[in-house]
């Protein structure tokens, strides 16, 4: 069985703003750093046997931390980059929603039928994921591997794996930090091999 714990990075100075990050690199600031040495302490008896990190400043950070108290060298997954939210990045959350609100609504509600202007599309970014997580399934098929995405790429690649709903993809800067494990279903694996 092959298990995956799908961690947020921390806080960085745009999450406590509400502000879209995007492909925006922005690293921890003190809360974050904070939020993750907690998650950190709360992984300590994982044993997991790899930590991968989506390409952005906060999320190699986080990973770093994890990978330390692991004892685990952290592997960089460039295609868990940040979903580009073109000209939304840097904009506070409440003006795209006083702004656009109808744009607005569609997109926490079906995300996959909005583009941010720009940007990047949720169905792109999916089919991303999915190779990232075609490359991680080549090497490892059980045991417990860490993955560290920002939001919403971490919502996505979950999706992706469980197939579950996908909405609410500006998550609160609660999550921050937050982590959980997602049992890889063997038929996915199966269909890798």
């Amino acid at each position: 069985m092959l298990q995956i714990v799908l961690v947020r990075p921390g806080a960085t100075e745009y999450d406590q703003q509400g502000r879209i990050q995007g492909t925006l690199d922005m690293p921890l600031c003190e809360d974050g750093r904070k939020q993750v040495e907690a998650a950190v302490a709360q992984m300590a008896d994982l044993n997991a046997v790899a930590v991968y990190a989506g390409p952005c400043e906060a999320a190699e950070q986080t990973a770093a931390l994890i990978g330390k108290k692991l004892g685990l060298k952290v592997k960089k997954l460039d295609k868990l980059r940040n979903l580009d939210h073109g000209l939304w990045q840097g904009m506070l959350v409440d003006e795209v929603r006083t702004k656009q609100p109808r744009v607005y609504r569609q997109w926490q509600e079906q995300p996959e039928t909005v583009c941010p202007p720009q940007g990047e599309s949720v169905p792109a970014a999916k089919a991303r994921v999915a190779e990232a997580l075609k490359k991680l399934l080549k090497k490892h098929k059980e045991g417990v591997v860490v993955v560290v995405a920002p939001e919403p790429m971490g919502s996505l690649l979950r999706h992706v794996i469980q197939h579950d709903e996908l909405s609410h993809l500006w998550k609160s800067p609660d999550n921050c930090g937050a982590w959980e494990m997602i049992e890889v279903p063997d038929e996915m694996i199966a269909g890798v091999a």
